[in-house]
């Protein structure tokens, strides 16, 4: 059975990363969000193990020490983070995986899955994303700088990623990944070891399947 890839796919807040995750699940069947663990309450209508796993401080605590997160962060008081059984379940089961997180996650998710593919995504450009977060409607002048001002530093780690994909028409953003995938596929790292022990017909299987 082949093995999955990981799709990390982070970048300012306002650049669309959300929009583009979801058209991507939409058109493609091959591809599975990982559900993330977090110690907030749930939310009307969220389901324990479809949109998060909901777990106690405790226990959350517990699985930072058994190192069973790929990341985690603490925000506003909750636990946020990424099991990493989960993941590797998937990806073992040649299921292609997606993560959509923050740029600090996307860094720590680098140091444990080198074999990663990272894209980091962009907004036209820093007017439109000024725009589009100013849409929302749900910002304060103080929180717009805010999140303006953290979109300037955020740009500046795109160095860490392996692709970037400017998002001005999210189709068009989401045909650029789906040949990224195409790409990353076709890498003879990921295929040798199978290429070596082979049989006839099976390059062809692999590379255009």
């Amino acid at each position: 059975m082949k093995k999955g890839v990981l799709l990390v796919i982070s970048g300012p807040s306002g650049a669309g990363k959300g929009t583009i995750c979801k058209a991507l699940l939409k058109k493609r069947n091959d591809l599975h969000i990982s559900v993330s663990a977090t110690t907030r309450s749930p939310r009307a209508g969220e389901i324990d193990g479809v949109n998060y796993h909901f777990l106690t401080k405790e226990t959350f605590e517990e699985k930072i020490k058994n190192n069973e997160f790929l990341e985690y962060a603490e925000v506003y008081g909750n636990y946020y983070g990424t099991p990493k059984t989960d993941v590797q379940k998937l990806l073992n089961n040649g299921k292609n995986v997606i993560l959509e997180i923050d740029i600090q996650g996307a860094l720590k998710v680098k140091e444990n899955c080198e074999d990663g593919i990272f894209i980091f995504i962009l907004p036209p450009s820093m007017e439109e994303l000024k725009q589009r977060i100013i849409n929302r409607g749900s910002e304060t002048p103080e929180s717009l700088m805010t999140r303006f001002k953290s979109a300037y530093k955020e740009i500046n780690y795109i160095s860490k990623y392996n692709y970037a994909v400017v998002n001005d028409e999210v189709d068009l953003a989401v045909e650029k990944i789906e040949a990224i995938i195409t790409t990353e596929k076709c890498r003879v790292d990921r295929i040798k070891d199978k290429i070596l022990d082979s049989k006839e017909g099976f390059i062809h299987e692999q590379l255009y399947d």
